[in-house]
């Protein structure tokens, strides 16, 4: 973080361990991207250091300049715990939107409030998920561990998708896998039958961002 020079901020509060910064040091910036309250009071956000102290729309609305090109949809049926994970997860990887599929209700402890940045969209079942789909162009791609399914490690993922992910337990329902365009699978080793379905979205996500964002390299230091 640095103020408006270009110079690094430099924070002593008295609050040891603490997660964000206190109070803006010095005189404020003039940009109305900046909250007064968090100026004034601190600001102890789960948000990267480049939007301290900016306002919850400012942040949402930078974010929209360059959010990624797959969404993400997870089956709600029996009000699942890892829908929060999912969405959090979803967040840290720049998703276009979050579709949550049946229960409009959902657990958002597991979000760590990241759901006030990220897109979400309710859909009351698989079919209205797949008219949206259908109708912006986004094939389904189904993620499960089922006969029929495809090693996600070997597939290319399309650059526009919707990553779809069933109930934690029973998986994918009948109705997202008839309207997959194909269901990937994930490799295991162990003796586990499945992962966590919150590890299998983040998993998911990673190979869409592996084919699709990933950063260029850093620059090598200049030589001593």
């Amino acid at each position: 973080m640095s103020d408006e020079a270009g110079e690094p901020l430099q924070y002593d509060d008295g609050l040891a361990g603490a997660v964000g910064v206190g109070p803006w040091p010095g005189p404020w910036p003039r940009d109305e991207r900046y909250d007064p309250e968090l100026l004034a009071h601190g600001d102890r956000r789960n948000v990267v250091d480049r939007y301290r102290y900016w306002r919850r729309e400012a942040i949402v609305a930078d974010l929209d300049t360059r959010r990624h090109t797959f969404h993400v949809a997870v089956e709600n049926l029996q009000h699942d715990f890892n829908i929060g994970s999912v969405v959090r997860t979803a967040n840290a990887f720049l998703a276009a939107e979050v579709h949550i599929v049946g229960r409009r209700r959902w657990n958002r402890r597991g979000a760590m409030v990241t759901d006030r940045y990220q897109h979400l969209r309710h859909h009351p079942d698989v079919d209205a998920l797949a008219a949206y789909a259908d109708a912006n162009d986004l094939p389904l791609i189904g993620i499960d561990n089922l006969p029929g399914a495809v090693p996600l490690e070997t597939t290319e993922l399309p650059r526009r998708c919707v990553l779809l992910f069933g109930q934690e337990g029973p998986g994918l329902s009948a109705q997202a896998w008839k309207h997959a365009e194909r269901v990937c699978s994930i490799a295991q080793f162990g003796s586990t039958r499945s992962i966590n379905a919150g590890a299998a979205a983040a998993i998911a996500m990673h190979a869409w961002i592996s084919r699709w964002a990933v950063p260029a390299a850093e620059p090598a230091p200049p030589a001593r």
